[in-house]
């Protein structure tokens, strides 16, 4: 007989988020997630340290499938570009099949200060990883580090409006307008020298 039973991870955080959902992140116990998963706290806990862990279940090994994307680009695309179409990539690939949980998610998180807290925690391990990436493709510290945390809030503000209601674009075409808004905005496409800032 197998030790754990099958399927015990997804049953166990599809009933922790739509508790989360329904009560409150806050309001919520393990018991209560365990018992409606018809699982007992022993298996929760094999499965996640903690119910935090429930929300941001995955995050590594997305990491890995965005730095693997990075890597992948072609050379002749500068840091920033190539970490946006990693992230898009991986947008195709795999999030465009999970949008609903998305919007789940992103209502659990948006209730719970705890949560937001947390999140933040997270994009910075996000930038953090896309910056490893790019600097292993020859990228210096500096420049990987600004087009890592660039290109993460990209992704999280393209994510946001992704789980808008009525929102019927994907999350890699989000990304891209997202992406060209941040470029029409900055000073040099608007024919002001970066210089000015320091000299003002």
């Amino acid at each position: 007989m197998a030790r754990w039973e099958p399927g015990a991870y997804d049953r166990l955080r599809e009933a922790a988020l739509t508790l989360f959902d329904e009560q409150g992140f806050e309001q919520t116990t393990v018991a209560q997630i365990a018992e409606r998963a018809g699982l007992n706290r022993r298996t929760f806990f094999h499965h996640f340290a903690d119910k935090r862990e429930v929300v941001f279940a995955g995050q590594e090994a997305s990491e890995e499938l965005i730095a693997a994307e990075i890597a992948a680009q072609p050379e002749a695309l500068d840091p920033l570009h190539a970490a946006v179409a990693g992230l898009q990539r991986v947008a195709e690939t795999t999030y465009e099949r999970y949008r609903a949980g998305s919007v789940l998610l992103g209502r659990v998180i948006a209730a719970s200060p705890e949560l937001q807290e947390r999140e933040l925690v997270k994009r910075a391990g996000l930038a953090g990883r896309i910056a490893g990436a790019l600097g292993e493709r020859g990228t210096d510290e500096r420049a990987a580090a600004v087009a890592g945390w660039t290109a993460a809030a990209v992704f999280f503000v393209a994510r946001n409006r992704w789980n808008q209601p009525g929102n019927e674009r994907t999350l890699a075409e989000l990304m891209g307008e997202t992406l060209q808004t941040f470029l029409d905005a900055t000073l040099h496409r608007a024919g002001v020298p970066l210089r000015s800032v320091s000299e003002a």
